[in-house]
Parts: structure tokens; sequence; C-alpha cells
């Protein structure tokens, strides 16, 4: 009986497996076609096929220079954010005052604002100090994300007992050297979560950097939207340029598969 659920099991997840896979299928396979390919048969396999898509399509990105905006923004953005993110939480968990649980309050409480509630105002004020740019952007992020980092990094902060504080506290430690030396290395678990969380937002937005970037820093989602108004109708280089679109994300998961695994599993054993 339990042979038989488990087949059951392996042949549902295998047809899950493929219904997943089948658009990226459709994606890839019809990048390396012809026009006329993609109009004679969707599904088929590339015959002929041609590289020649990609090529137009790279260019017609930029993107080299889009890859190295959205690179500089999102790593620069997910630095700041864990950075102010996790001593902030420190000095909030640390420090047990009425004033404290305020601002923590504060901190949650900016999580339920919708940016499209305030983002007339926001690039009014930031246009007003010429700061429409990809570093003022980097500095929105910090505002709009930092609330949740503050959150999860709290939580986490105190199931760790105040005695590894105190311990190192006798050993002649500063409070920086308390953070950064024994309370942010046992932080590593929530510090992949809230980098992996961070990292996917800013990435894919759209929204935000469509009201500040001038055309010049665009990222990947920018140029993606431009691209597409201008290539709808030539779909071998759209897929195309749908395809090299998603490859730095792919390749940043086997990068970081192993980090983000044991940031899971470590949450798991605390």
């Amino acid at each position: 009986m339990k042979t038989k659920s488990r087949t059951v099991i392996g042949i549902v997840g295998l047809l899950l497996g493929i219904l997943w896979l089948f658009p990226f299928y459709l994606i890839v396979s019809n990048s390396f076609k012809t026009p006329k390919g993609i109009f004679a048969s969707v599904l088929s396999l590339p015959h002929p096929s041609t590289t020649d898509n990609y090529v137009n399509s790279f260019q017609a990105l930029h993107f080299i220079a889009s890859l190295t905006n959205s690179l500089i923004i999102t790593v620069c953005s997910v630095l700041v954010i864990i950075l102010a993110s996790s001593m902030a939480a420190y000095a909030l968990q640390r420090n047990h005052s009425k004033l404290s649980s305020g601002l923590l309050l504060l901190f949650i409480s900016a999580m339920l604002i919708p940016f499209q509630s305030v983002m007339i105002p926001l690039t009014a004020n930031f246009g007003a100090v010429h700061f429409l740019n990809m570093w003022g952007l980097v500095v929105m992020y910090l505002g709009f994300d930092c609330s949740l980092s503050v959150f999860l990094y709290q939580g986490t902060l105190s199931s760790i007992p105040i005695a590894m504080d105190e311990s190192a506290e006798l050993e002649g430690a500063s409070r920086w050297q308390i953070f950064t030396k024994v309370i942010f290395p046992m932080l590593s678990p929530i510090t992949v979560t809230v980098a992996i969380l961070n990292i996917i937002a800013i990435w894919n937005d759209y929204l935000l950097p469509s009201l500040v970037l001038p055309q010049a820093q665009y990222t990947i989602p920018l140029q993606m939207f431009n691209f597409f108004g201008e290539y709808t109708k030539q779909w071998h280089l759209a897929l195309a340029g749908i395809t090299i679109s998603i490859i730095p994300v792919i390749l940043f998961y086997l990068f970081a598969q192993k980090w983000i695994i044991k940031g899971v599993t470590d949450g798991a054993v605390k």
C-alpha cells in the first residue's frame, strides 16, 4: 500500500513538474525560431534554429548597462537595509522602554501604508532636491523595506538571551563589538531570509524605478517594458529578450542556493 501511494505521489509530482516547466519550454524553444517558424508551430522544437534573436535582443535591451544598473541598485539597497534594520532591531529589542516599544510599533504600522498613497509627494520631494536617480532610489527602498526587515530581526533577537551581551560586556567588548562579533553572526538565518525577500522585490520592481530613474539608469524590468512596447509583434525577439532577462535570476539562485538552504535549516534547528 505504501509503495503504491509513493508511486502515485511520484507520478503526480512528475506531472506537476512538467506543467511548471512547460511555459519555460515555450519561451526558450520559440526564442530560437524565426518568425515563420513560430507561426508554423509554437509547440515544436526550433527547426531551423537561429541565435540572431539573442544578438538583436541583447543590443536592443542595452543589456550590459541595464544589468549593471540593476546590480548596483539591488546590492546597495540590500546591504543598507540589512545593516540599518539589524542595528535598529537590536537597539529596540535590548532597550525595554516605552520609547522603544513605540518606535517598534511605528515600524510595524509603516508596513500598512500602501506605496500608491505616498508616491506622488515622495517623488515631488526627491525631485525638489535633485535626488531622482539610483542613489535616491536606494534611500527610498531603505524607507519602504526597512519596516518588515526590522520586524523580522526583532523577532529573532527576542530568542537570543541577553546573557550573551552581558558575557561579552564582562570580557571588555564595546556595544558595537557585541553586535558585530557576537549577535550579528547569530542572525545569519534571518539575514539570509531578509536578503532573499528584498533581492526578489527590488530586482523585479518596476513601478518605483519608473518614477525615479532617468533613461540612462534604467534597470532590466524597465528596459523589458520598453522592449515589449517596441517588439510586441516580433515574438522571436521578445521571447529572446525574456530569456536573457531571467538568466541573472537563475544564476543568482544557483550561486546562493546553499546559503538559502542553510538559512532555512538553521532556522528550523533553532
